[in-house]
């Protein structure tokens, strides 16, 4: 049975995905030092999570079945350190994480295995704007402010605010994963203020997870992209435009990982996404709140609570997505359609390329099923017909079979 488990869930927009590729992509290495991160696929804790959870996500949930179960067993045969790692974890019921740590080795008694709980936090004033824009990449309609509206609605009755306090209130979240651990294996990592050290957090993770001393890559293709606020206006466009043309498989590769991701996200001059600045005042005090609730708490602090003080947004520098500057849009949808034009212009030389390779294996395979005297006679004839008494030569001998035919 694993010794030690360090259980990371989330918060989401807080370096996790980050984290996750590096973790990913050094397993062989962690495991060198006695250090499991149980994946054979990049989002193996991803579906785990769904599973545990019963979440539905887009057909996800059917590859999903037993996926929690199998990650357990793995972590439970490993005698050392394990790590799991995944956001929406966040969100869990109590009866899901009870089931969770039970599955893990976890005893009530404070037997078992030595399960530590992670949770990256970051300060409201990004964690909204952020948020809304995720929904948008998941193909939402709503505006930004119908979405402040969901979000400080009391009853968080509309299944968009419910998601969002389950991934981001940080008290309840440690109320929840943190009942049956004792506080010194509750450890809290923010992530720094803007304008800090890049590395600064994955020094924090590094710290918290014990992996400083290992000699890991720390170079990752994946991230979490952000859009500014003419593009998040034009996906949101796409969104309303296409609902009923563009059947959800097609959503994901060809308008968030083609369009958001790979060519919008590019548009880092545009004004970026923010906090409306006559909201900050209730964020503000919601803070306040937090952190006085978790400083009576005695938990691992990795960073410092003050982090969770978002700077106030600007006035000057505020741009409405809902009401954007249409010029800033229609630039944007230009860069947009002329990465799709490219890209289809690729597609159809590659198709034309293999059209031409398809013909070339179909006269392969008609040459390879020909008999091998017919194949040799066809030879015969080629090299006859390269040279003048070839050629005289054929035309005899054709001649000669003709009349023998009309002779017959």
């Amino acid at each position: 049975m694993s010794r030690r488990i360090l259980l990371h869930v989330g918060t989401p927009k807080t370096g996790t995905s980050y984290l996750q590729d590096v973790l990913f992509g050094n397993r062989e290495r962690l495991l060198e030092q006695g250090v499991l991160y149980p994946a054979d696929r990049f989002d193996e804790h991803f579906l785990a999570a769904l599973d545990l959870m019963r979440l539905r996500w887009g057909g996800l949930e059917r590859e999903a079945v037993g996926a929690w179960d199998r990650l357990a067993q793995r972590v439970r045969e490993h005698d050392g350190t394990s790590i799991i790692s995944h956001e929406i974890l966040a969100t869990a019921t109590r009866a899901q994480i009870d089931r969770a740590l039970a599955s893990l080795g976890h005893e009530a008694d404070g037997g078992g295995a030595e399960v530590h709980l992670v949770i990256s936090v970051r300060d409201l004033v990004r964690q909204i704007p952020a948020e809304w824009q995720e929904n948008v990449k998941h193909r939402a309609e709503f505006g930004y402010a119908k979405f402040l509206d969901i979000i400080r609605d009391p009853d968080r009755s509309h299944r968009v605010g419910g998601w969002f306090w389950g991934v981001q209130e940080i008290p309840d979240i440690l109320d929840r994963w943190g009942a049956a651990l004792p506080p010194e294996r509750v450890h809290l990592v923010t992530v720094p203020r803007p304008g800090s050290p890049r590395d600064l957090l994955w020094q924090r993770f590094s710290a918290t997870f014990g992996l400083d001393d290992l000699d890991l890559d720390l170079g990752t293709e994946r991230a979490n992209i952000s859009l500014g606020v003419p593009e998040s206006a034009l996906v949101r466009r796409i969104n309303k435009e296409a609902a009923t043309d563009l059947p959800a498989a097609h959503y994901r590769p060809r308008v968030r990982a083609r369009r958001a991701h790979r060519t919008l996200s590019q548009r880092t001059a545009s004004a970026r996404l923010s906090l409306p600045p006559d909201a900050y005042p209730w964020v503000a005090d919601l803070t306040e709140r937090w952190i006085a609730e978790l400083e009576k708490r005695a938990y691992d602090v990795v960073g410092d609570l003050a982090d969770l003080r978002g700077e106030a947004p600007s006035p000057e520098k505020w741009a409405d997505p809902d009401h954007p500057d249409e010029g800033a849009v229609a630039a944007a949808a230009v860069d947009a359609l002329r990465a799709l034009l490219v890209e289809a212009g690729a597609r159809f030389d590659e198709s034309e390329s293999l059209r031409r390779r398809i013909a070339e294996l179909e006269g392969e395979l008609v040459e390879a099923r020909k008999p091998m005297r017919l194949r040799a006679a066809e030879r015969t004839v080629q090299r006859l017909e390269a040279s003048r008494g070839g050629r005289r030569a054929l035309a005899a001998y054709r001649s000669a079979r003709g009349r023998s035919s009309r002779l017959a």
